[in-house]
């Protein structure tokens, strides 16, 4: 649409005229040049006969005589008829005849050609005692929150503020105001308002698209002679939309858009400028009437905001039905009739293509406003004696004809914009006093992408108290009913005012752009809407969607406070973590944090270690970063090398050390790592393991169940094993144990925890590492028979080159355990293939140990099909054995290791040691 400012309105021309092609300004021009060739030929004819009439009246000549001056008009009429053509005579005397009709008929003042509004009912009241009760209250507990939150200041306070505009000094605002209208009668109303006004207004444009009344209108403007006022008209009908599209062109500081239906108070542009001047106020609009969306109701379902006998449907402010006033500043979902805001505000109302142009225009702006500008809508408090401070002082107007809000078909669409508003991220009042808290936000950018993760988003949805909900781009990229047909939803969902499936509509913003901007735009600002309504533990998509979307949403996750955690599957690896829907909703936030480091000790055993880093290669990681680490001795073979250095490891870095000087197994394992965090987990594995392709799953499950839970109190575990032992490992005669008979009367394949620790495959967790570094470097001497430890009837007292040793010694006087898994026939994530090696005590690397006692098979299916209900068990449902495989509570197990009273600081038999976690050094002793 064109844009015109400032008309001169005498001159008649309306916005439609101003846009007429080039070819009728010139015939314009060529009319306006004979027009003066006229005027001209009229001035000399007129000058010649002048002289004529001179010369008869000079004293030579006999007046008394009769002249004959025939000859005179003769010569005239020759000159005219050969001068001036008599058509452009006949044209210049009916112009000039028309003009002295309308001179003669214009009115001397405005009030002749005023009309006005005529109102012939009061003020509707509701006598109805429960909806009173209901809407009362509901601003009530608006209110509250909104004072509690950042404060409701009164009309007083609000002026008392500092504000950036001096209205009595040189510092005062230039103001555009803009009155749009239709059919009502009140623009004389809104002049007079206007021109009386306590802060004097810079320009007021009189907007007519597609009205009626245009030329009624245009002789009001045209009347009040007043060089600021200008009208503007269009035989189009630009609608709601047109007066923001023309107030995009002022230059002022500060606009002001009025329906037809408002007749503000005297004060208003000095109580508006100065509220808008304010630090607190002046990134945001302003307004006499707004309207607070709907509350959901206990059906989880949104209902109509016009909806009737219901507390949910929201308020409408002031409303003087229910004599609700606005005594204190109030925000509110959207602001109707009036806005005033900077000028620069108003572009973000054409970020986004707008839902409909026929309607909502006000919802569409306190939209945008938030979501690209985080501006809040304010309506302002009045003064209940004083209508000058009231931008609606005759709200009447509300209830006549022309209001199109009260249609059935205007309701359903302004509905289905507000759901739409509120679906794609629109905090509202109720999201704003009611946070939710949901479990996962799935993101999709494609249908394909919906189809990969609907397996994770069905299994959230079934399972019981988990709430999760799926957003789709929408558009052109995955329109909602796609989605729901790739879910084998019904397409109804997307109409319903529920929470399930969100279309954002990112097309209606990137349209066809090659720009990575419109989209990490669109989807950055409606998910930051949506984290910040729903704080979702987990904020889940594919890690091979569009890189504008990672860069969106990872930005929108870390926007929000309360900590959401951005997680990036692969495609393939969907189906491999439906256990974290069995996650407790407290842990889910740590899915990210833990950082499980591989660490490999090998030397001369080539074979061996191709076959575990075969089996590591094979195992999912779920696109998570897995360092790996090869810690080799001095005396590591040429074949080893080169094994190590070609190895290729995709899942993050890797990194090569070697002794200088031979070290052996205590130190070559003892020293392979050391925690650089709390949340840095080591993977200690000899190179004569081999893994499961589960084994970083069961990881990961283990450790988000029972050591990232707040909620979960379980301080002694201090390692989770991969593997399951066959013996009792520490008494003589090693005596053969099946974990499956033993715990049958709880459930065969129940996990469980041991206060034996596993060398052959553990994750060991850095708090305790820490603590078992210092321990080693307190005890360790060369001849085993000085250390001061020894456990009853335990085998390892004689163990004289083993780390191991220490790491059971330490446990055993602190009631550490480690977690075991549990499942048909010993089956594990790891398994010792029990080589020859350093680690084996036999001479010339004779193996002595019977290798079906120590090889295991490995797990090679979900293991989620053995747990008990097919998840793990609560951490207070863990059965707990002592070192000799004997059932003790975790407290029991702490008793016998202060009873044994031989730890570094010496404790009474109701206390054990606690150390300092960040170091690793005992500080004191605690009871337990």
């Amino acid at each position: 649409m064109g844009l015109v400012r400032n008309l001169d309105m005498r001159s008649g021309d309306s916005l439609e005229g101003l846009l007429s092609d080039k070819s009728k300004m010139r015939q314009q021009k060529s009319g306006s040049s004979r027009v003066v060739t006229l005027l001209t030929c009229l001035q000399f004819m007129f000058a010649v006969y002048a002289t004529f009439l001179l010369y008869y009246m000079s004293p030579s000549i006999d007046l008394r005589s009769k002249p004959d001056f025939s000859w005179t008009t003769r010569i005239a009429n020759q000159w005219k008829q050969f001068i001036i053509p008599p058509h452009v005579v006949t044209r210049y005397n009916q112009e000039a005849n028309s003009v002295v009709r309308a001179e003669s008929t214009q009115p001397s003042s405005p009030s002749e050609v005023c009309e006005h509004e005529k109102i012939d009912f009061v003020q509707k009241k509701s006598n109805d005692a429960v909806m009173i009760k209901l809407k009362t209250e509901l601003y009530q507990e608006v209110l509250d929150f909104q004072r509690k939150s950042f404060g409701a200041e009164t009309l007083s306070q609000l002026m008392a503020m500092k504000s950036k505009w001096d209205l009595r000094g040189p510092n005062k605002p230039k103001i555009t105001v803009i009155l749009n209208h239709f059919k009502r009668k009140t623009l004389c109303a809104q002049l007079d308002s206007l021109l009386g006004q306590t802060l004097p207004f810079h320009h007021a444009w009189v907007l007519s698209f597609g009205s009626p009344n245009e030329q009624s209108l245009k002789r009001i403007v045209h009347r009040y002679n007043d060089s600021r006022i200008s009208f503007i008209s269009s035989s189009y009908d630009f609608k709601y939309y047109g007066r923001f599209q023309l107030a995009l062109q002022t230059e002022a500081d500060l606009v002001y858009i009025i329906d037809d239906d408002m007749i503000p108070g005297k004060k208003m542009l000095q109580m508006f400028a100065h509220v808008a001047g304010t630090d607190k106020y002046k990134n945001s609009v302003l307004g006499s009437i707004g309207r607070i969306l709907p509350f959901r109701q206990k059906d989880s379902s949104f209902p109509s905001y016009r909806k009737f006998r219901s507390k949910e449907a929201g308020l409408y402010l002031p409303d003087p039905a229910y004599n609700i006033t606005v005594n204190k500043i109030v925000q509110v979902d959207f602001l109707s009739s009036s806005w005033f805001m900077s000028a620069e505000l108003v572009k973000t109302l054409f970020i986004e293509t707008p839902f409909t142009f026929m309607t909502g225009e006000d919802l569409h702006l306190s939209y945008q406003l938030q979501k690209y500008r985080n501006a809040a809508s304010f309506v302002l408090p009045v003064d209940p004696k004083d209508k000058d401070t009231w931008g609606d002082s005759e709200h009447r107007l509300a209830y006549v004809s022309e209001t199109t809000v009260i249609f059935k078909d205007i309701v359903q669409v302004r509905d289905d914009q507000w759901w739409k508003v509120l679906s794609t991220g629109y905090v509202t009042q109720w999201a704003a006093m009611y946070p939710q808290k949901i479990d996962v936000l799935f993101y999709a950018h494609s249908v394909d992408e919906v189809k990969a993760l609907a397996p994770l988003l069905l299994k959230f949805s079934s399972t019981v108290g988990k709430k999760a909900y799926i957003v789709v781009s929408g558009g052109k990229f995955c329109p909602c009913e796609d989605a729901a047909a790739a879910l084998k939803w019904p397409k109804t969902v997307c109409k319903e005012k529920r929470f399930k499936i969100m279309d954002l509509g990112v097309g209606a913003l990137s349209g066809n752009s090659n720009s990575e901007v419109p989209v990490v735009q669109a989807v950055y600002a409606s998910m930051k809407g949506l984290i910040k309504i729903h704080n979702p533990s987990l904020v889940i998509t594919v890690d091979d969607t569009d890189s504008n979307v990672k860069k969106a949403l990872k930005m929108a996750t870390e926007a929000n406070t309360n900590s959401s955690t951005l997680v990036l599957l692969p495609k393939s690896s969907v189906s491999k973590v439906l256990w974290m829907a069995d996650i407790r909703s407290t842990a889910l936030p740590n899915w990210n944090r833990m950082k499980i480091h591989v660490n490999i000790i090998t030397q001369t055993r080539a074979n061996s270690l191709a076959r575990l880093l075969k089996s590591l290669s094979d195992a999912y990681y779920i696109g998570e970063e897995v360092p790996i680490t090869f810690n080799m001795d001095s005396k590591v073979d040429e074949a080893t090398l080169k094994l190590v250095n070609s190895f290729n490891w995709p899942h993050g870095p890797k990194i090569l050390r070697r002794r200088i000087i031979q070290g052996g197994l205590i130190r070559a394992v003892s020293e392979s790592w050391y925690p650089s965090s709390d949340d840095d987990f080591g993977l200690l594995l000899e190179d004569d393991i081999e893994v499961s392709p589960y084994y970083y799953l069961w990881i990961k499950y283990a450790l988000l169940s029972y050591h990232y839970d707040p909620e979960i109190s379980l301080p002694e575990l201090s390692s989770i094993s991969l593997y399951t032992p066959r013996l009792v490992e520490v008494v003589k005669e090693r005596p053969k144990w099946n974990a499956t008979e033993f715990f049958k009367h709880i459930h065969p394949n129940t996990p469980y925890l041991h206060q034996l620790p596993c060398s052959w495959g553990a994750v060991f967790f850095p708090k305790q590492w820490r603590e078992f570094y210092v321990y080693m470097n307190m005890r360790f001497t060369e001849d085993a028979k000085q250390n001061p430890v020894q456990i009853p009837r335990s085998r390892t007292n004689g163990w004289q080159a083993s780390w191991k040793k220490f790491l059971i010694d330490m446990m055993y006087l602190r009631g550490y355990v480690t977690l075991y898994p549990n499942f048909p026939n010993q089956t594990s994530f790891s398994t010792n293939h029990m080589e020859p090696g350093a680690h084996i005590a036999a001479k010339e690397n004779v193996i002595k140990h019977n290798k079906a006692d120590f090889e295991v098979p490995l797990l090679k299916e979900d293991f989620r099909n053995f747990l008990p209900n097919g998840k793990m068990p609560a951490a207070t449902r863990l059965p707990s054995l002592n070192l000799f495989n004997q059932p003790v509570s975790l407290k029991g197990l702490k008793a016998a290791g202060a009873k044994l009273g031989q730890d570094i600081l010496k404790c009474n038999q109701t206390e054990i040691v606690t150390v300092n976690h960040e170091t690793g050094v005992p500080s004191h002793c605690t009871k337990f």
